[in-house]
């Protein structure tokens, strides 16, 4: 046999990769939420999720340390199609994932998960208008294709949270754990513990770890907004008990929404008002006499970074009953018993937790290539702030860094739909989004001064000065964006079956 002909023989008896209409990746909250609109707007498609770990849940099933919580209001994290019937609006992590399980359940999604499945790299073939996807499991690499990929994995690394250098850390005699990675058998009874971080994590842990700890200390370079909401809102419970369920919720989701939109809005206007109503909180839970700028008075202006909520105060209770305490310092070097600070002043410790951040990581680190050609992201321009130029056929969930993560994975949810159902009726094969016209100013996709942002931002895509480009903070310019907003407008470019079946690489329909 000549070697050409062995050479098809084999290829004849490779077996061909799985096909759906759309492939899924992640199986968290926003990737649930896609399949749950896929069934019941889409019921004709084909799905898969392809899920890394071996639970639904995706943050909230990764995520197990003390205390840990949403740091939004669950009537705007829970989905738009599913209420969150509890009255408390500021959730445990268990009960979280519980809701996204049932989500799960409630609409047939379990048998479209494969669970195992770590997406490694996606090519896509303009020729055949589909996307290759390769994953790695327990047997082996597989592969797949789609004809549509949507992202829902989140934005930062799973395997491994960001640590920063610790001077002299070999030193320290006692357990160093990172919150991304808490032990199941980590019992902290009775001893000091130092949380050294200022974020959302650090603010939970604290008065978890409280309860049970001899005395934990939230040591910090710098602070945090941090701000006290009722777990159980006054109005809701009211609603609750007085109203129909549904309107109940539409209530507290509307309320969520419109107090979270106000905050944020007071924050770009007019910064110096919303600085003093948060201090005014802070000196109603602190002990009198409390150096509230010392530890509360952050170098920033409210919503350059996510605000850290505590639900009925439970952090600054910790601190009132002595429980706990924070410590605004730098860290000089690790000693054998704890951490000496730069001021010289050494904290004793048993156990030292480094809730210091996340790294972000776009795609969960999947590679991607269109026609040959890497993908840059860096080199890329949003579009709707969940597509990105020369990219075919592909959708990223990213939630709002102002409002809940959920409310905008929702709409980008709805707007997949509406382009795939757009598609098929007027039988294009892909969709490709365009950058801006040369010489609009561009700008990083994340306006927002957190770590683990600025660390990444030479890897992220670009924004553009104007809508599509535009990324929103916003949730009711967004709903019209995308709900009602033509789907082929400047910022898009649709290119037919014919087209595709000739050849025409998507590099080609950027330039038409």
């Amino acid at each position: 046999m000549s070697p050409i002909l062995a050479i098809i023989v084999l290829d004849m008896n490779k077996p061909m990769p799985e096909h759906f209409d759309v492939l899924i990746i992640g199986a968290g909250l926003s990737g649930i939420g896609s399949a749950a609109h896929l069934e019941t707007e889409l019921p004709g498609k084909t799905y898969a999720i392809l899920e890394a770990r071996d639970g639904i849940g995706g943050t909230w099933d990764l995520f197990r340390y003390p205390g840990i919580r949403s740091d939004s209001d669950m009537f705007t994290l829970g989905y738009s199609f599913k209420r969150w019937d509890a009255a408390k609006a500021i959730a445990d992590g268990p009960s979280i994932r519980q809701y996204i399980r049932e989500t799960a359940a409630e609409y047939g999604i379990e048998r479209h998960i494969r669970y195992g499945h770590r997406v490694v790299r996606a090519d896509w073939d303009s020729e055949t208008a589909l996307w290759t996807v390769e994953a790695e499991t327990g047997h082996g690499r597989v592969s797949l294709t789609a004809r549509f990929v949507h992202w829902c994995s989140g934005y930062y690394d799973y395997e491994k949270g960001f640590s920063p250098d610790l001077p002299g850390v070999e030193s320290f005699t006692g357990r160093i754990v990172h919150p991304q990675h808490w032990p199941e058998d980590l019992d902290y009874s009775g001893q000091r513990v130092v949380v050294i971080g200022s974020g959302a994590t650090a603010v939970t842990l604290v008065p978890a770890m409280a309860r049970d700890a001899a005395h934990v200390t939230m040591l910090q370079r710098s602070p945090s907004y941090v701000v006290s909401l009722p777990g159980e809102d006054p109005v809701v419970d009211w609603a609750i008990r007085h109203l129909p369920r549904q309107v109940a919720w539409q209530i507290a989701r509307w309320k969520a929404i419109g107090l979270t939109t106000l905050s944020y809005q007071l924050s770009r206007r007019r910064p110096e008002v919303l600085k003093a109503i948060l201090r005014r909180g802070l000196l109603r839970e602190l002990p009198d006499g409390y150096d509230v700028d010392r530890d509360f008075k952050p170098r920033y202006n409210p919503w350059d970074q996510r605000l850290c909520v505590v639900p009925d105060g439970d952090l600054f209770q910790a601190i009132r009953s002595d429980r706990a305490d924070v410590v605004t310092d730098t860290i000089e070097t690790f000693t054998e018993r704890g951490i000496r600070l730069t001021s010289g002043r050494e904290l004793e410790a048993d156990l030292i937790v480094t809730a210091t951040g996340l790294n972000l990581q776009m795609l969960g680190g999947a590679s991607l290539s269109v026609d040959g050609r890497e993908v840059a992201f860096g080199d890329t321009v949003a579009y709707k702030g969940m597509m990105f130029s020369g990219v075919p056929n592909a959708a990223l969930s990213i939630g709002y860094t102002n409002a809940s993560w959920t409310l905008k994975c929702d709409l980008i949810c709805e707007y997949v739909c509406r382009l795939l159902k757009f598609m098929d009726e007027r039988d294009y094969a892909y969709c490709v989004p365009v950058a801006p016209p040369e010489g609009e100013p561009l700008d990083p996709l994340i306006d927002f001064s957190s770590g683990y942002v600025l660390r990444a931002i030479a890897t992220l895509p670009k924004q553009g000065s104007r809508p599509p480009w535009r990324l929103n903070q916003n949730y009711f310019r967004d709903i019209g964006l995308f709900r009602r907003a033509p789907l082929d407008d400047e910022g898009m470019r649709f290119v037919s079956g014919a087209e595709a079946a000739s050849g025409r690489p998507a590099s080609e329909a950027l330039a038409a």
